[in-house]
């Protein structure tokens, strides 16, 4: 006991010099940042405008998404995929019917798996568009080319909402199929839309690709090493702009699509700028596979009749089920004890494990690139903290 009643110390407590000092200035960025693309904080300490320490800060969006997933019939936990990525609810909705399909041992019939194609690459269309109208909103180019990106992302919204009901919160797809059948005057709709879409490419490639400020802000920016990015598990446009060939739509060729001919575009610096490029030449390719689906799509049926939408139980097992998601990687790892609802229920989600190397990316770098390098992960806190 000292003079003063207080206990000493054992050992000083660690000195806060890097703020005593003034050599870093310790910044918290979020969660509410017109740039942080929702709920999601960044702990940045600067050199100046220089990072030299990013700690990503997670969580602010939790809803015990797996959790309600275990206490969930396996069929209930669909509506939830929706809002898991909130721009990409189709290709949500096939990778959890992929993954009951797994479990279950359930076959898809052929028309369904064509209309699944369809409606996951008109998902990459918008989700690409809109990634680079919000990249170069992160630029300070505010409203117009994001407003370019939404006008496409809006026809392609309202032919979610014919064939489903729903723009955004769509519940497409069954175990086993979907739930509406697609009609002639719906395909012929989408496939006018797919038709026009390359002239808009055209128009937006013009306006970004070669614009001076696009290649300063961009090109040697956020470098991503492939041995890094292997090491890390990054999936999607970000590994593949890193030189990575692996694109799980030729790896695991679920679906049909071993039936398509379709590229796989690939990088050679791993910047800001080749994820840029990923996604324009990504979205051509998607085009490609479309007009394929187009004219290759079956009459049939579109549901598997075996397949109980009531009191569905799954044999005891497990099953990951897994897609080339528009932002990579996204599985669902389910473990049944042969109940209603799912003994475990786990999301690896893109966006999450995409994030996980943001301060590699932003170290040595200006603060302002930090919102430029962030925008080309292409993240959703909905699948981040689920």
């Amino acid at each position: 006991m000292s003079s003063t009643g207080y206990h000493e110390l054992e050992e000083a407590p660690p000195p806060m010099t890097s703020r005593i000092e003034g050599d870093l200035m310790e910044i918290s960025m979020g969660p509410q940042h017109p740039s942080t693309h929702g709920v999601f904080r960044m702990n940045v300490a600067l050199d100046g405008e220089v990072v030299r320490k990013l700690k990503p800060v997670f969580g602010y969006l939790h809803r015990n998404h797996e959790k309600i997933g275990e206490n969930t019939s396996y069929l209930g936990s669909m509506p939830y995929t929706d809002r898991l990525d909130y721009f990409c609810s189709m290709t949500n909705n096939w990778a959890y019917a992929l993954s009951v399909e797994k479990l279950a041992g359930i076959e898809v019939p052929e028309r369904a798996e064509y209309l699944r194609i369809i409606l996951a690459e008109l998902t990459r269309l918008q989700n690409h568009a809109s990634l680079l109208g919000f990249l170069l909103s992160d630029m300070g180019a505010w409203g117009t080319p994001l407003m370019y990106a939404f006008r496409e992302r809006e026809k392609i919204l309202d032919l979610f909402e014919s064939l489903s009901g729903s723009r955004m919160m769509c519940d497409y797809m069954r175990f086993g199929g979907c739930r509406v059948d697609a009609g002639a005057d719906w395909l012929a709709r989408a496939k006018k839309i797919v038709d026009a879409f390359p002239r808009f490419l055209d128009e937006f490639e013009e306006l970004i690709v070669s614009n001076e400020i696009v290649v300063a802000r961009t090109q040697e920016i956020g470098k991503l090493s492939a041995d890094l990015a292997i090491s890390a598990g990054i999936t999607g446009p970000m590994l593949r702009a890193s030189g990575v060939n692996y694109d799980l739509r030729k790896v695991d060729g679920y679906g049909l699509y071993p039936r398509f001919k379709f590229r796989v575009p690939l990088g050679d610096h791993g910047d800001c700028y080749d994820r840029l490029m990923m996604r324009a030449l990504e979205m051509r390719e998607s085009i490609g596979i479309l007009n394929q689906a187009f004219a290759q799509i079956p009459e049939g049926p579109i549901m598997n009749p075996k397949v109980k939408v009531r009191a569905f139980r799954p044999p005891v097992g497990e099953a990951y089920g897994r897609i080339e998601g528009p932002k990579g990687e996204l599985g669902f790892y389910l473990i049944s004890d042969g109940t209603p609802n799912p003994y475990r229920y786990r999301v690896r989600p893109p966006s999450f494990i995409n994030l996980t190397v943001l301060e590699d990316m932003c170290l040595g770098h200006t603060v302002a690139d930090v919102m430029v390098i962030l925008g080309s992960v292409d993240i959703v806190m909905g699948e981040v903290d689920r």
